[in-house]
């Protein structure tokens, strides 16, 4: 089976947020509901020697986080009607509205936080990686808006012939579900479950 997947380059995202933008329009997202996000982690401080001098280790980094396509999702793993299931195709971990009741467990179970409430609808909902342009044999919309070309998708096993294994970068928790993803992380990027910054969540 192809797991398709994400490549994040996080030493290339400057978090314009323009990947979170194109994605809320497409989706037609209301505030407060985003299957996008960018991410602002950022610590350190200044310190002076005991020759007087002023040294630091002052760090800032952006990451464009959506749904990971868990090889291993939790949220699959725990919704009681099977609404959330992973595509045999593709890998594509998506949600059967007809099932779905709303109960918010998948919200729970994902350490990413991806699936979302839709209020209206009483129906969970989240980044789907685009089905519908794949099947026109194009690229998420989120990949196409980024003017820096940070974000990748494809086979995750080719992208991580081509940039590694790298799935570990703080603030995202430590990849307990086998997350589709390969990064590249900043010149000063920490480890998931890193303490020394403070994250910002950028919408």
């Amino acid at each position: 089976m192809t797991q398709l997947g994400f490549f994040i380059d996080v030493s290339k995202c400057t978090g314009c947020k323009a990947c979170a933008a194109a994605c809320k329009d497409k989706n037609d997202l209301p505030v407060g509901r985003n299957f996008r996000t960018v991410r602002e982690y950022a610590g350190g401080n200044w310190k002076q020697d005991a020759d007087g001098a002023w040294t630091q280790d002052v760090f800032a980094y952006y990451i464009s986080s959506s749904c990971n396509q868990c090889a291993d999702p939790a949220c699959v793993k725990v919704c009681p009607t099977k609404a959330h299931f992973k595509r045999e195709k593709d890998g594509l971990v998506l949600i059967d509205p007809a099932k779905c009741i709303g109960c918010g467990m998948c919200q729970q179970a994902c350490p990413y936080g991806a699936p979302q409430l839709d209020t209206k609808a009483g129906k969970m909902t989240k980044c789907d990686a685009c089905v519908d342009r794949l099947a026109k044999g194009l690229q998420p919309t989120c990949v196409e808006a980024c003017p820096q070309r940070a974000l990748e998708f494809g086979d995750i096993e080719v992208l991580r012939k081509k940039y590694g294994k790298r799935d570990d970068i703080a603030p995202l928790p430590k990849p307990t579900t086998r997350p589709s993803i390969v990064l590249k992380p900043a010149r000063d990027a920490k480890p998931s479950g890193d303490t020394s910054g403070q994250q910002y969540l950028n919408v």
